[in-house]
C-alpha cells in the first residue's frame, strides 16, 4: 500500500535556466574557496558531486571536508537567491500535480544533496513547500551520506512514519534511484532529460505520476 512519496526536488520540481556546473564552480566557488586557502580543481570536485568519490575525499588533500562544503553551499545560497531573483530558477508545468497527490491522502516528503536551507528556499519561492510534511537536506554531520546512499531517504522515511515498503522515491536521476533502492523503496524515474536505468517505474510528467499512483492506490497493475 503506497503511503507516501519522496521526491527529489533540483531538475525533478524547479530547474535552472542556463546553469553551467564547470562555470558555476570556477567563476563563483573557486575563488572563495581559494580565499579560505582551499585549493581544489574542477574535475576533484566534479567526482565529488557525482559520487565517483566521496564528499570526505577531500581529507586527503589536507582539506577539512566540513568546512569545504558550508563554503560551498554559501556560494550556492547566494547563487540561488540571485537566480531567482532575476527569475532564471522555474518550475516544471506539473508541479501543482503534487497538490493532487496531497488529495490522495499521501504523505510527501523531500529530499535534497543540497542543503534544507538551500532547498526550502528554493521549494519556498513557488510555494512548493507547503506540500511537504519534511524537507532533507545534505547533513553535515555525514556528508558522504547523500544519494546515491540511501541515509537521507532513510532521515526522510523516519521523519514521515513510513515503512520502505509503503513508499516511493521519485526523482529524475540515476541517484535518485540507487538512493530509493538502497533504502528499500520501489522507485519512479521522471523521464524529463531521458531515462535512467533501473527504476521500477517511469512516467514523462507528474502528472502521469498522479495516474501512477492511482493504480497502485487501486491494487491495478500500472503499465510500466
Amino acid at each position: 500500500m503506497v503511503k507516501g512519496l519522496i521526491f527529489d526536488v533540483d531538475e525533478t520540481l524547479v530547474y535552472y535556466e542556463g546553469y553551467d556546473h564547470r562555470k558555476w564552480f570556477e567563476e563563483l566557488v573557486k575563488p572563495e574557496l581559494e580565499r579560505a586557502g582551499i585549493f581544489i580543481d574542477y574535475e576533484t570536485y566534479r567526482k565529488t558531486v557525482t559520487g565517483e568519490l566521496p564528499r570526505t575525499y577531500v581529507k586527503n588533500l589536507g582539506i577539512d571536508p566540513v568546512e569545504m562544503w558550508k563554503i560551498i553551499d554559501g556560494v550556492n545560497h547566494r547563487y540561488r537567491k540571485e537566480m531567482l531573483r532575476l527569475g532564471k530558477v522555474k518550475p516544471f508545468p506539473d508541479v501543482d500535480a503534487l497538490a493532487e497527490l496531497r488529495k490522495l491522502g499521501l504523505k510527501l516528503g523531500a529530499v535534497s544533496n543540497a542543503t534544507e536551507e538551500n532547498t526550502r528556499l528554493v521549494l519556498g519561492a513557488f510555494g512548493l513547500d507547503r506540500y511537504f510534511e519534511v524537507v532533507i537536506g545534505k547533513d553535515y554531520s555525514n556528508l558522504d551520506g547523500v544519494k546515491p546512499n540511501p541515509y537521507l531517504v532513510e532521515k526522510a522515511l523516519k521523519a514521515l512514519n513510513l515503512k520502505p515498503e509503503e513508499a516511493i522515491m521519485v526523482g529524475d536521476s540515476i541517484h535518485d534511484v540507487l538512493a530509493g533502492k538502497r533504502a528499500g523503496l520501489r522507485t519512479v524515474n521522471v523521464t524529463r532529460f531521458g531515462k535512467v536505468e533501473g527504476a521500477d517505474y517511469y512516467v514523462e510528467n507528474l502528472w502521469e505520476l498522479v495516474e501512477l499512483v492511482r493504480e497502485l492506490l487501486s491494487k491495478r497493475s500500472p503499465k510500466v
